[in-house]
């Protein structure tokens, strides 16, 4: 069994890359100039891309598991935990509409959804259904918002129509960000970080927190290395056959797009916790830790950065494009050029995370 206070290596560099992953895919030399794996599907469909959120949300909820354990709770008052929650759910909250917010601070036109609100509130409600429920209501409440979800979309005509839409823009879940959600939307008329997508995100963290409780059950290690391979093979199919008739979708964080992206996450926990955690190989992960010990404070930092690098003007043009010209001359793929620009604005970011780490500062958000 895993000891309370023990941490997973494997999940700590695994959160690390993730949010390495992230950077990269935010911040390219050119948006008009990005190999095809490295974007968004445009809707419905699976790019490597538009897994990077749901793993981060899936290692945000395991990672749930291993704070707030049976441990813990031994210990701390549920009144204080309760509280630090909410406390830590509103600093993220808050830096996410920080960001929305720069450069210019315009509160007129100001949009309050985005990744890191998102993180927030998926935060917080799961840890408090972690907090006060086992983990087969847990399981049970995953199960339940993934098939109504799925009715809502595909059975609830468009209020003033008497069609099912399933389309940019035009969907049920656009409607209701419409009616409820203020301000701006990052779509212009739509926004993917959504009033109901949020439901959804709350069972890609969940599923996280169920494979936590595996990683902390009296198993022992190969067990729980298959029970997590195991799992990876019937979330991925079960997503499979629910897309051919409720499409994989990241815009509308679909019920079939949340069981593949749970199980691929699975699987990749799996292979690191093996590797890593069990065998000992840990040559190569220390990156991912050094990223995921500041991992939200380093991904603040890099919209700071952004400003500095695609705004701020020198000699009539940013650093942004005097790099990426640079870049172009020497390589024959613009594509390519694009892809370095980003794995230089990473570098730039890491050197600021290994330099709070080797100073020992830890931001907690």
């Amino acid at each position: 069994m895993v000891n309370q206070n023990q941490r997973l290596i494997s999940l700590d560099a695994l959160r690390g890359f993730t949010i390495a992953a992230m950077i990269v895919v935010n911040y390219p030399g050119s948006e008009d100039a990005v190999f095809s794996t490295l974007r968004h599907t445009e809707w419905n469909g699976l790019s490597v891309t538009d897994q990077v959120a749901p793993y981060f949300l899936f290692f945000v909820g395991a990672s749930i598991a291993l704070a707030y354990s049976k441990g813990m709770k031994a210990t701390v008052s549920k009144n204080l935990l309760y509280k630090k929650i909410f406390i830590r759910s509103l600093k993220i909250y808050t830096v996410g509409m920080f960001l929305n917010l720069m450069p210019a601070f315009d509160f007129h036109n100001i949009r309050w959804t985005g990744t890191l609100q998102r993180i927030a509130v998926v935060f917080f409600i799961s840890a408090m259904l972690y907090l006060t429920t086992n983990w087969k209501q847990q399981a049970w409440i995953a199960g339940i918002l993934l098939v109504l979800y799925w009715w809502a979309l595909t059975c609830i005509p468009m209020p003033g129509t008497d069609k099912i839409m399933f389309e940019p823009g035009n969907n049920i879940v656009v409607w209701l960000d419409n009616k409820l959600l203020p301000g701006k939307m990052w779509r212009g008329t739509w926004d993917p970080e959504s009033i109901l997508t949020t439901v959804t995100s709350v069972v890609s963290c969940i599923t996280g927190m169920l494979v936590g409780r595996i990683i902390l059950s009296n198993k022992t290690a190969n067990e729980k290395v298959n029970y997590l391979m195991t799992t990876d093979v019937f979330l991925s199919i079960a997503g499979y056959f629910w897309g051919l008739v409720f499409p994989v979708n990241e815009n509308l964080w679909t019920s079939s797009f949340v069981l593949i992206t749970s199980g691929f996450a699975s699987l990749l926990f799996g292979a690191f916790y093996f590797i890593v955690d069990i065998k000992g190989k840990t040559w190569g992960t220390l990156p991912g830790i050094i990223l995921g010990a500041n991992a939200i404070t380093i991904y603040f930092l890099a919209e700071v950065w952004a400003l500095f690098f695609y705004v701020a003007k020198f000699g009539g043009s940013s650093l942004n494009e005097k790099l990426v010209s640079t870049l172009i001359n020497a390589s024959a793929d613009i594509r390519f050029a694009s892809l370095l620009y980003a794995l230089l604005f990473l570098l730039i970011n890491f050197l600021t995370a290994w330099w709070l780490y080797k100073r020992k500062i830890f931001i907690k958000l």
